[in-house]
């Protein structure tokens, strides 16, 4: 298959930055965002208004590449960052965090959200970052007051 062209590759890029991705906050919520995108039996990526904008194909790489980009920057972000990041995306979806940590812990929903061209040394390292990220705020969870 062949790729999209440049400048429309970075139109549509652009039009997902602009129009959504800098509405969600955090690279942790753009990354559950951006592999929402992404049909999990064909691995294809979905965006009817970037579709219909940009053309199915420029839609799809444009999202991989965010997804990517997306993944990348939280695979190098600290600990400390990562833990408040994982904090803030579980206060935003207005779930029990309680529920959601042991949910996170016994689904592994985490590993959905690795780009499907990720190697898998960065995958592996990421998925210990996310549990060791799930531990802390585990226990922050078990000595806060009312716990």
């Amino acid at each position: 298959m062949r790729s999209v062209a440049g400048s429309a590759l970075e139109a549509a890029i652009q039009d997902l930055e602009n129009r959504t991705l800098a509405n969600l906050s955090g690279e942790l919520t753009k990354l559950v965002y951006l592999s929402s995108t992404r049909d999990y039996n064909t691995g294809e990526y979905q965006h009817a208004g970037l579709a219909q904008r940009h053309g199915d194909r420029a839609a799809r790489e444009a999202l991989a590449q965010c997804h990517q980009t997306a993944f990348r920057e939280l695979l190098y972000t600290s600990l400390p960052s990562l833990v408040s990041q994982l904090a803030a995306y579980i206060d935003s979806i207005g779930a029990d965090r309680d529920q959601v940590l042991k949910s996170w812990r016994q689904l592994q929903a985490y590993r959905v959200l690795i780009p499907s061209s990720c190697d898998s040394l960065s995958a592996d390292f990421f998925i210990t970052n996310i549990r060791i990220a799930l531990e802390a705020l585990g226990c922050s969870v078990e000595q806060s007051p009312g716990h």
